[in-house]
């Protein structure tokens, strides 16, 4: 039996998951890091945190499964995207804590760029839709904010990375600065199409090429090998990475045109694979990279980003004290038949896809003194139902597909209300994998092929199993009624930033 290595590094915690060739977790060991919050709107991680985090990990998991760190075959990385840190390579020292996707510093920076009509460049050199969510605006903060940095970057000392970058630099003892084409994809600074840093985009940023990692292949591509002073105490090849999306849409098997999942996670995440169809949105999606082999063409997705759902859960738990823990949110939520007219926008750092507005703030809106605990709960499942179905449907325009099914993943598919009303708001049925960790399996799957564990795609196809399955049982009219008041309510959270 051959084993495989995936680091799944989020935003709230990292692990280690071992998985043998055929797709199936041997173990796996997961520990949360610390959020940090400087300033309102700014959210950050301590980096060196994260990577005695992921070493833990790794020696738990491997202490749990009794396996050597030389019986793993090879190892893939999945990361939170956009999440950026700035270190010298040559010696390893960090010059500022991770600037994290959430995080909302750049914002004035991307409100210029728009003023000076710079918006449609970048749409249309990057993919992207101008914002503070993406690597750029973050490089730019660190650049005139951090004493030195710009010195320190011209002269070869400072590399910005991000977290799949910053764990190939540790594990490899500092042989590779390299980041994935789709970690790339999210700087906005590289050109879509040919998937190498624009000089445009750099200068619009005050940035040069040498002060970013090498963009390198999804998979078929050995980045460099694990050190034997390092957790795994053995030399492995690190050969698979993707981000946490793309990951999860590779492990999901999704690798044929117009299949499409969405992860709920901490934010909830729709992607759709559109093949080598660089596909434009005019919808307020988002054109990204699903995935890149070496020497083969990109894969290309169309993708829809919500900042805030399992989140919004942790909100209700450990900031309002209304529930101990997720489970009891779905136990509430499940002893009323509706929302009771509660709705929930939880635009806590604006809001993304399709809207990108980070002038947005949360609301909680229709409460009335019928309104319960539980219809409270219900409504904060809710809000991230309705959030994928904005989406969903912008990529139905964008695509002309329509979709007939939708496959997910992540944490808050075990929310049965959840899952239950959002089959019922999209119309298709919902579909749930028997490996429900299909982002690490994803990172897995893309290192596995890299080293031989896996012939083909053809052979992760066949792996793939349905667990689960939720069809719609409510009336299309009392849809689209909820779905009225869901835009009701999503239009009083604007401008409410000046």
């Amino acid at each position: 039996m051959k084993y495989i290595g995936s680091i799944d590094q989020g935003t709230t915690s990292t692990r280690f998951i071992i998985f043998n060739e055929n797709g199936e977790i041997i173990g796996l060991h997961q520990l949360e890091h610390k959020q940090l919050y400087p300033k309102p709107g700014w959210v950050e991680h301590d980096p060196e945190e994260i990577w005695g985090n992921t070493c833990e990990c790794i020696r738990e998991t491997l202490k749990k499964t009794g396996l050597q760190g030389s019986d793993i075959s090879a190892i893939g990385i999945t990361n939170q995207r956009e999440t950026i840190t700035a270190w010298n390579p040559k010696t390893g020292e960090i010059y500022h804590n991770s600037i994290v996707w959430q995080d909302l510093r750049g914002s004035r920076l991307i409100d210029s760029l728009k003023e000076r009509g710079k918006d449609i460049a970048i749409q249309r050199i990057t993919g992207l839709i101008p914002s503070p969510y993406f690597a750029a605006s973050k490089i730019a903060w660190l650049l005139d904010n951090v004493p030195e940095l710009k010195e320190k970057a011209a002269s070869g000392e400072a590399v910005f990375g991000t977290i799949d970058c910053w764990l190939i630099y540790k594990l490899t003892g500092g042989q590779a600065v390299v980041t994935d084409a789709t970690n790339a994809s999210r700087y906005m600074l590289m050109d879509i199409k040919s998937l190498k840093w624009d000089p445009q985009m750099l200068k619009l940023f005050g940035l040069k090429s040498s002060a970013l990692p090498e963009i390198v292949s999804s998979t078929g591509e050995v980045y460099g090998t694990t050190v034997p002073e390092g957790p795994f105490k053995a030399e492995i090849p690190v050969c698979g990475a993707l981000g946490d999306q793309q990951a999860a849409l590779f492990g999901q098997a999704c690798f044929k045109s117009g299949q499409a999942k969405c992860t709920y996670g901490t934010g909830c995440f729709l992607l759709e694979n559109t093949g080598s169809q660089l596909c434009r949105s005019t919808s307020g999606l988002l054109s990204t990279v699903a995935f890149k082999a070496a020497g083969e063409a990109p894969v290309y997705a169309l993708e829809g980003s919500i900042a805030v759902a399992g989140s919004l859960v942790q909100w209700a738990r450990d900031n309002l004290k209304m529930v101990s823990s997720p489970q009891e949110l779905d136990q509430f939520a499940s002893e009323v038949t509706d929302c009771g007219g509660v709705y929930v926008v939880p635009a806590f750092s604006g809001l993304f896809a399709p809207y990108w507005r980070s002038d947005a703030r949360g609301i909680i809106a229709g409460l009335t003194g019928f309104a319960t605990r539980n219809h409270i709960c219900r409504a904060i499942l809710e809000s991230t139902a309705f959030q994928a179905y904005d989406i969903f449907k912008a990529i139905e325009a964008d695509s002309r597909v329509k979709m007939t099914e939708l496959k997910v993943d992540g944490g808050l598919t075990n929310s049965e209300p959840l899952m239950k009303f959002q089959s019922d708001v999209l119309r298709v049925p919902v579909i749930r994998p028997h490996v429900v960790e299909t982002t690490a399996l994803g990172a897995a799957y893309a290192a596995g092929l890299t080293a031989g564990v896996f012939k083909s795609i053809k052979e992760l196809e066949s792996q793939w199993k349905e667990e689960k399955r939720w069809t719609m049982t409510m009336d299309e009219k009392t849809v689209q009624n909820k779905i009225r008041f869901w835009k009701k309510a999503v239009e009083k959270t604007l401008n409410w930033v000046d």
